[in-house]
């Protein structure tokens, strides 16, 4: 059964070196397959698994510059659809 949508927020400034440490704890959550983000609003985990859909998005002008990193995979639910197929 899929699990109902759920999803964590947060939002914050940070220097240079904080956003190293997010990445490093991404990348140890990743290779241990559990990632979990929290902080006082709320939690998520996380459970990564086979292949891995990356997204890397750069982009500046002259008052704002933005990298967007997306990372998704698919879940699989352990259902198999049992449905006939029909080719005539």
């Amino acid at each position: 059964m899929r699990q109902a949508k759920t999803s964590f927020r947060h939002e914050s400034l940070q220097d240079s070196k904080s956003i190293q440490d997010f990445l490093k704890a991404i990348s140890k959550g990743l290779n241990k397959g559990s990632l979990q983000f929290s902080d006082e609003d709320g939690k998520i985990v996380m459970k990564p698994e086979g292949l891995l859909n990356v997204k890397l998005t750069a982009s500046q002008d002259e008052a704002k510059h933005v990298i967007d990193l997306r990372i998704s995979w698919q879940v699989d639910d352990g259902e198999i659809d049992k449905k006939t197929l029909t080719i005539s």
